[in-house]
């Protein structure tokens, strides 16, 4: 049952990996793709905060207690934003700053995503402890989540580096971390997770990936001159996540 539980959160979290391919396909990998790339993993972290992980946590824990959670996430990644040095970017020549700004985008993409995974771990992991049933339609919703944020992680990374096999890199290690929160969690903390807990830590989460959408994704995805590819990016991604979380709603 434990190999089950875990195997499960290992699935779900590399699950990245395949949204990172998509950067594999030398159409994919025009600049033009850029933005479409970026609006549509806006799109997909903004929807899944309001529309699943809010209201979520809000059923768990009540309403007041979610935005509490809610705006705790959105202040403790703007402290984690604020003390991020940004010297490097100052070393940029006028040429080398848009990539430099890129690079950090999708660096604050995949820790923002790697806190998004740590508790979807904890989670997959006891709800296959107690059900794996249950564990496994958490786990797939998880996975169909997780393709999309691959494609939030590598699609700046490679546009900064031109390197697939790092933008690869960096999604996997960010969906490591959803196994590796369920080590942790199974190695420390199995007498403190309660479902409150975890409510709670769903609420912060939400409130991580949409202040990491507006300060991060959208002012790197608008061009002012092609800004209707990314408002199609973030009405697609908008759309997917839709369709997704009504099919996983009838598993």
């Amino acid at each position: 049952m434990i190999f089950n539980a875990f195997l499960l959160t290992i699935i779900a979290g590399l699950s990245t990996t395949i949204g990172s391919t998509v950067i594999w396909f030398r159409k994919f990998r025009d600049e033009k793709y850029l933005n479409i790339f970026m609006g549509f993993a806006a799109g997909v972290m903004i929807f899944v905060s309001f529309a699943e992980m809010l209201p979520e946590s809000a059923e768990g824990i009540g309403f007041f207690y979610a935005l509490v959670a809610f705006f705790t996430g959105m202040a403790l990644i703007f402290l984690v934003d604020v003390f991020v040095p940004h010297d490097y970017e100052e070393e940029c020549n006028c040429e080398a700053k848009k990539v430099c700004n890129l690079k950090r985008c999708g660096t604050m993409i995949a820790i923002g995503i790697a806190i998004h995974n740590f508790p979807e771990g904890i989670a997959v992991l006891f709800s296959a402890l107690n059900d794996l049933k249950l564990g496994i339609s958490i786990a797939i919703a998880i996975a169909l989540h997780n393709i999309p944020e691959g494609i939030a992680i590598s699609v700046p990374i490679y546009h900064s580096t031109k390197s697939k096999w790092k933008a690869f890199y960096y999604s996997a290690i960010s969906g490591l971390a959803e196994p590796i929160g369920a080590i942790i969690a199974f190695i420390f903390l199995r007498t403190f997770i309660t479902p409150t807990v975890l409510d709670f830590i769903v609420g912060m989460v939400a409130g991580i990936m949409v202040f990491i959408s507006f300060d991060e994704l959208l002012p790197r995805a608008y061009n002012h001159e092609n800004h209707h590819q990314t408002i199609f990016g973030i009405i697609i991604g908008m759309v997917v996540m839709a369709i997704s979380i009504l099919l996983i709603g009838n598993i």
